[in-house]
């Protein structure tokens, strides 16, 4: 027969399971919140591929955002791989533009502009690539190949909300006809 933990232990062991739900409720929330309390932008987007073993249909996104010209890089010194970027972008037509790449995160934009935090994946000689971490969108099981075949030909067009923190999140994701 197990003997009973002390009380102390006890303790421990109900502050260590309290804090792993406060965690995962956390977690949770920050997704909620950044939908609630996030501007929302609509991006430029052409479908890629639809499958990941483990999590399911998913289509993997290549934004117009990603590919941008070394001539919106603000600093003096050039970006290295895996650096942190800070992307203002800008509404154009239908949808948003990158119009600056800062090193920092920059303090003051006119009111139609806002910043999306990225990191340099590539420099070439005459653009960045820039990985925003909003690559995969994840679909209903069987609409991943539907949806990157309606899309091979046609742009799409994905909303992201963008939380006053920083952190983001895809909303909505359509082909345009």
């Amino acid at each position: 027969m197990a003997t009973p933990l002390p009380s102390n232990h006890r303790r421990w062991v109900l502050l260590l399971v309290a804090a792993q739900m406060l965690f995962i409720l956390a977690v949770a929330a920050a997704g909620y919140a950044t939908t609630a309390y996030g501007r929302v932008v609509t991006l430029r987007t052409l479908p890629v591929d639809p499958r990941d073993l483990l999590y399911g249909d998913y289509v993997r996104l290549n934004y117009t955002i990603s590919q941008v010209p070394i001539s919106l890089w603000q600093e003096t010194t050039l970006p290295r791989r895996r650096q942190a970027v800070y992307v203002v972008l800008r509404p154009a037509g239908e949808a948003y533009e990158a119009v600056r790449v800062y090193a920092q995160e920059p303090t003051e934009l006119p009111a139609d502009q806002i910043v999306l935090r990225g990191w340099i994946e590539d420099r070439y000689r005459r653009s960045l690539h820039i990985r925003y971490n909003l690559e995969r969108y994840y679909v209903p099981e069987g609409k991943g190949k539907e949806l990157e075949r309606k899309g091979r030909h046609h742009n799409m067009l994905v909303r992201v909300s963008i939380a006053p923190w920083g952190q983001a999140r895809i909303t909505e994701a359509q082909v345009l006809p």
